[in-house]
């Protein structure tokens, strides 16, 4: 097979951590400040940066997708959330850096305790909502200490080798594929600026940007975005100011009935004649940068904080959508079959390695001739590695997929008609009964996601237990979210949806969320399954209020080698068969004879191994 196409395993190295701490603390001096915020964010609060704004990255040698470092001039600390408890120590230089865990301090409280009275703490303006800055201000007063906002990013200004900014071709999304119009869409958005009495909205946020201009762009990997600026305003002609150049004449002939196309040098002049005059501005609280509200502000306008609108519209599916997802999954899952069929084969003689199966499915997917991007680098994790939950291989941590071991491989593709995310772990071998018991446990969280049944108007917070229970029952748990929102050729990590204890949005006939309860044993291995589900309207016969559950869009078969069938009952045994079913059903005709053969063995039904068993 070729190599991969999309990810690459390159690792920055903390080794120089030391040498680029010494220099930001050197440029900190000349500009007048003690200490130096360096959050893992764009001017979007992106999760995926393009390589001009990984300061993080670069500074530490820590690649998570989040993160803060705060330098001060004797002492720097890095504060990561549970995902990266493993991987951030591994990354940087802890000589120099001291690694803390957000459960534990916040990077507010680290402010507290470790800026001295009188010292100035300076933070990038683009880089912080402006909530994020009250919250820095309040921890810097409690120290007695202030912040200060610096105009040039002083990392920038010892970043050799600093990436230009990006300038990736921006096109048209198909009507067909977008399900909606972007007159229509902007139709509904003037609608809420209305009910929230605002003269304009200012749209921050590239994922919200792409939905409602119906375009998507390449400024960043893994989500085809555009970066860059819009502004809608209550009554006339919206307005789109873009990074990029690169913008294709059919998406400027699309737009010319609803919106103008600028560059981004443009923007900020165009919001300050906005805001003149004492209009009233909304700022997306979760993305907009505290230097948007001081432009509003000193234009004269008025800054009204608080969510897009966008972003849930953005959430509930369209009927364009949704059919373009289950076309996205089938296809995936075609791909994801063949590669654990190829999985099978080449694990047991000893000499398959992480990358090796990233390489190879990625090839899979590009076989169909309709890949985009990978959606989010791939995690392959084999044995220990598999206990890192968002573990990223690179040249330096790369390992066979060892015999008795457990091989989780977390995936997901972007196709112009939907974005996938699945996560399988599968035996390489024979597993031991603690294995086992942990997959059994862990599935039978993930069955009751798929079967639930719940009240219009329930958050995802009020189910997440559902998918814990089976793994409390035995003093076990995980650190993670059960489910992320995930987008329309979009982002794989879309919210405000989400089945987490901090999912606080109900979910919505439409939305798209992932099913991913997993265990992990540090040390040992790891153990994640994850399909996809659509929620949707379910009739209960006899009820007398409006139902959802979910449709689980992703197909692909579990490892029924892992299963303790003793540990289920019959409900569950049915629902697994019945998936299955529908898995065998949906892929087999599209499967070369091999893998036909494969899968037919793999989806044997969970009731004749249970027989086995006894």
């Amino acid at each position: 097979m070729s190599r991969a196409r999309f990810q690459t395993f390159d690792d920055p190295s903390h080794r120089e951590g030391a040498t680029r701490i010494a220099a930001l603390r050197e440029a900190m001096r000349r500009v007048g400040i003690d200490g130096f915020v360096v959050p893992r964010a764009d001017e979007h609060q992106s999760e995926y940066v393009p390589a001009n704004a990984e300061r993080l990255a670069w500074l530490t040698g820590f690649t998570g997708s989040a993160g803060t470092a705060v330098i001060l001039a004797d002492e720097a600390a890095l504060v990561v959330d549970g995902r990266y408890t493993l991987q951030a120590p591994a990354q940087v230089d802890t000589t120099i850096l001291t690694p803390v865990q957000l459960a534990e301090t916040s990077v507010e409280a680290w402010i507290s305790e470790h800026l001295r009275q009188g010292a100035v703490l300076g933070y990038d303006p683009w880089l912080h909502t402006a909530e994020g800055v009250a919250k820095l201000e309040k921890a810097a007063a409690k120290a007695g200490a202030r912040v200060m906002p610096v105009t040039e990013n002083p990392v920038d200004a010892v970043w050799a080798g600093r990436a230009a900014a990006p300038a990736g071709a921006v096109m048209a999304h198909p009507l067909e594929l977008a399900g909606d119009s972007v007159e229509a869409k902007l139709r509904r958005i003037r609608e809420a600026l209305g009910r929230g009495g605002c003269d304009a909205l200012v749209i921050s946020d590239p994922h919200n940007l792409a939905w409602a201009f119906n375009l998507r762009g390449g400024d960043v990997a893994h989500t085809p975005l555009a970066l860059g600026y819009a502004v809608v305003p209550r009554t006339g002609r919206a307005a789109l100011y873009l990074t990029s150049p690169a913008i294709d004449p059919a998406l400027r002939e699309a737009l010319s009935p609803s919106a103008d196309i600028a560059g981004r040098a443009d923007f900020a002049a165009a919001l300050a004649a906005l805001a003149a005059g004492d209009a009233r501005i909304r700022l997306d609280s979760g993305t907009g940068a505290s230097a948007l509200a001081t432009l509003v502000e000193q234009a004269g306008g008025q800054v009204d904080p608080g969510p897009d609108p966008i972003t849930l519209m953005k959430a509930v599916k369209n009927a364009g959508e949704i059919a373009g997802s289950r076309a996205a999954h089938h296809r995936d899952g075609i791909a994801v079959t063949r590669f654990l069929a190829w999985l099978s084969r080449q694990a047991p003689d000893g000499r398959l390695t992480e990358i090796a199966a990233v390489e190879a499915l990625e090839d899979f997917r590009g076989e169909t001739g309709l890949l985009r991007d990978i959606s989010f680098p791939t995690i392959s994790g084999s044995g220990p590695n598999g206990a890192i939950v968002h573990y990223r291989v690179t040249r330096d941590t790369d390992r066979p997929v060892g015999q008795g071991e457990l091989f989780l491989v977390d995936s997901g593709a972007q196709y112009a008609d939907g974005t996938t995310d699945i996560t399988r772990t599968v035996a390489i071998g024979t597993p031991t009964a603690e294995m086992r018991d942990r997959f059994t446990r862990v599935l039978k969280g993930h069955v009751a996601i798929a079967r639930a049944v719940f009240p219009k108007g329930t958050t995802g917070a009020q189910i997440d237990s559902f998918a814990r229970a089976p793994l409390w029952q035995a003093g076990l748990d995980f650190d993670h979210g059960t489910g992320h929102g995930v987008g329309a050729f979009l982002s794989v990590h879309e919210g405000p949806q989400r089945i987490a204890k901090t999912g606080t949005t109900a979910l919505s006939p439409g939305m798209i969320l992932s099913n991913e309860p997993g265990y992990y044993r540090a040390g040992a291995y790891g153990i994640r399954i994850e399909n996809l589900v659509l929620v949707e309207e379910r009739a209960i016969p006899g009820g007398d209020r409006p139902m959802l559950g979910f449709e689980t869009l992703t197909l692909a078969p579990y490892d029924t080698g892992l299963i303790d069938p003793s540990l289920l009952d019959e409900a569950e045994i049915a629902w697994i068969d019945a998936y299955h079913a529908r898995v065998r059903d949906a892929l087999s005709a599209d499967l070369d004879g091999e893998t036909r053969a494969w899968l037919e063995a793999a989806t044997r039904p969970l009731g004749r191994l249970k027989d086995a068993d006894a």
